[in-house]
């Protein structure tokens, strides 16, 4: 069966509720589909009324239930006046519609309630003893047949540019002093195998009760990686000079018949900081962007995406930077503080699950590298072009 390409949308309530990370380590632990594209988006008037109309083909009372919820939640401002944030999902696998479907989002009717799926846990169909439904809450949004997912698809491609992408001068904060926008990255360790991992860690940051923005799933070049990563070149120098004098030390001790003085290891480390610091350099440009090699590789691949993959996320609201930060943990695992994330999540200190931004102007710089400052608005996106090569338009 050909691989097949389908969404899964996580609604403003979903988002405000934050059960964000929830739902996502559900969908991301799903081993039969691969993510392979996500977007924020707010919903303009018409295209609310356009993603309607895709439920017309729905039995009654099913596309009323659908269509009203649609208007009342996905509106800007929604029924409960807030921003109407959505994030936007793009997954690829073997019938990849009706399996995310039917085995991990679930039916939103099911008689008993039960927790197995996505909507059981997070949906609820309430309905009152005359049989009308009181309570309507599907959790996450999906396509229920083939014909209806094209036209879904087509309809996220369409509106990407308009009604997507960077939020976060869409959402408002009133009354709110020092707002800021931090840049999080969930590291290629969480992608390596389907894993509940990037949604736990999700979930650690919803303890911020900062705003997402913005998310994109990207992967670094050889030329990205340098970028980003470039002051460290510098900072390893004199960083890691004296774990190089400790591995001298520990090779050369009792090889000589006299003794080797501290001053002697630390001259020796110093003649081989830059090497020592450039070998660390470019073991996490390989790392992070999964080319081996890292940046020693020949000039005309350095601007081609490796195969490792990160999920990018933008956080807004007072104080963003300082409160990331803090629910992000030390960059050493073992010295973080319990609870955090590179406390629960973290290997080593370059394997640590997650980056986020030290200050407002790094988060400015970071942010440009990977393309979640500022889109071009007369090139199409990632989202779009995947959606687009899918259905050959």
């Amino acid at each position: 069966m050909a691989e097949e390409l389908t969404y899964v949308l996580i609604p403003p309530y979903s988002i405000i509720k934050s059960r964000t990370g929830g739902i996502l380590g559900r969908l991301l632990a799903s081993d039969n589909v691969e993510l392979v594209g996500a977007r924020m988006f707010i919903f303009s008037d018409q295209f609310v009324t356009d993603y309607q109309n895709t439920f017309d083909d729905i039995d009654a009372p099913w596309a009323d239930l659908w269509k009203t919820y649609i208007g009342e939640h996905l509106g800007h401002p929604n029924v409960m006046g807030l921003s109407g944030r959505c994030m936007v999902l793009l997954f690829k696998g073997e019938n990849a519609r009706a399996y995310l479907k039917d085995e991990v989002i679930g039916s939103i009717s099911n008689q008993w309630p039960r927790g197995d799926t996505i909507r059981g846990t997070y949906g609820d169909y309430i309905v009152d003893r005359d049989g009308g439904v009181r309570h309507f809450e599907p959790a996450v949004i999906t396509a229920h047949n083939d014909e209806v997912l094209a036209r879904q698809l087509r309809l996220l491609a369409k509106y990407a540019a308009t009604d997507g992408g960077i939020l976060e001068e869409k959402v408002p904060f009133p009354g709110e002093t020092n707002v800021q926008t931090s840049l999080v990255i969930l590291k290629p360790d969480n992608f390596y195998k389907p894993s509940r991992r990037p949604g736990n860690i999700v979930d650690v940051f919803s303890r911020t009760g900062l705003n997402i923005v913005a998310t994109k799933l990207f992967s670094f070049t050889a030329n990205m990686g340098e970028e980003f990563y470039g002051q460290l070149r510098s900072i390893f120098v004199d960083k890691l000079r004296g774990v190089v004098a400790g591995a001298l030390k520990d090779k050369l001790e009792g090889v000589f018949d006299f003794d080797v003085s501290e001053a002697t290891y630390d001259q020796m480390a110093g003649s081989l900081a830059t090497d020592n610091a450039e070998t660390e350099f470019n073991k996490i440009v390989e790392y992070m962007s999964g080319i081996e090699g890292g940046v020693h590789i020949p000039e005309d691949q350095r601007d081609v995406p490796g195969p490792s993959k990160c999920v990018a996320l933008l956080y807004r609201g007072h104080d963003a930077i300082e409160s990331i930060r803090k629910w992000l943990g030390s960059t050493n695992p073992q010295k973080a503080d319990a609870g955090t994330v590179r406390s629960d999540f973290g290997r080593d200190l370059m394997r640590n699950a997650a980056h986020a931004s030290d200050s407002t102007e790094n988060a400015e710089r970071e942010r440009k590298i990977i393309g979640l400052w500022k889109e071009d608005a007369d090139q199409p996106t990632a989202f779009e072009r995947t959606i687009n090569e899918y259905l050959g338009s």
